[in-house]
């Protein structure tokens, strides 16, 4: 039987995993990531690293679950702030 803590948490996984994806979409559609905080999502990054690493030292593998996707997401934002930046850097 699903207990109320497994739906809180499924819920907890699913808003944290979606969250990033808006603004993944915006970036693409405007090939732009000006806006984007580069330190706040190179934390963010190694935030999911560390509960991945808690998740397989506690055998949670629900919070290893999330937050390898987490971690998938906020990496590609950060790989889009790269790429995108490197397009808009002036010649030299």
């Amino acid at each position: 039987m699903i207990s109320i803590a497994d739906v809180v948490g499924t819920g907890a996984a699913l808003c944290s995993m979606t969250s990033f994806v808006p603004q993944i979409l915006k970036i693409w559609r405007e090939r732009d990531a000006t806006s984007v905080s580069l330190r706040m999502y190179a934390v963010t990054v190694t935030g999911f690293a560390l509960w991945i690493a808690y998740g397989v030292m506690t055998n949670a593998w629900p919070v290893v679950g999330a937050n390898t996707v987490c971690l998938g997401l906020s990496a590609t934002i950060l790989v889009l702030k790269w790429r995108f930046s490197q397009r808009a850097a002036p010649a030299a």
